[in-house]
């Protein structure tokens, strides 16, 4: 079964930026990939996604401050996030769109003072 490795989460200032990674152990260059993320207490959310020519779209929560990337010949996908606000305080996981498999066991990102 195809397996998704996470990283690049951390502590980091509201404003501050991080850059997300997340690696598939299958071929994934034919299919739309996304960014989900799940606060404590609320339902994971898809954030922003990717399709397999590149087309890109984002949750308005996030719309102009992340920037979802793929580079095939990696099976990665990144997301790039700047300006970051409290409230993107989550787990950030990647998976395909619409969802398959089993979960990675995410990263978590924290934004506080």
């Amino acid at each position: 079964q195809a397996q998704l490795e996470e990283s690049g989460g951390g502590l980091v200032q509201p404003g501050g930026s991080l850059r997300l990674s997340c690696v598939a152990s299958h071929i994934f260059s034919i299919y739309a990939m996304g960014w989900y993320r799940q606060a404590p207490g609320k339902q994971r959310e898809l954030v922003a996604g990717i399709s397999s020519g590149g087309s890109t779209n984002y949750a308005d929560s996030v719309k102009g401050r992340f920037t979802i990337s793929r580079d095939n010949a990696k099976n990665t996908v990144y997301l790039q996030m700047n300006s970051l606000k409290p409230e993107d305080t989550a787990v950030y996981y990647c998976n395909r769109i619409p969802i398959f498999g089993s979960w990675g066991q995410g990263t978590q990102v924290t934004v506080s003072s």
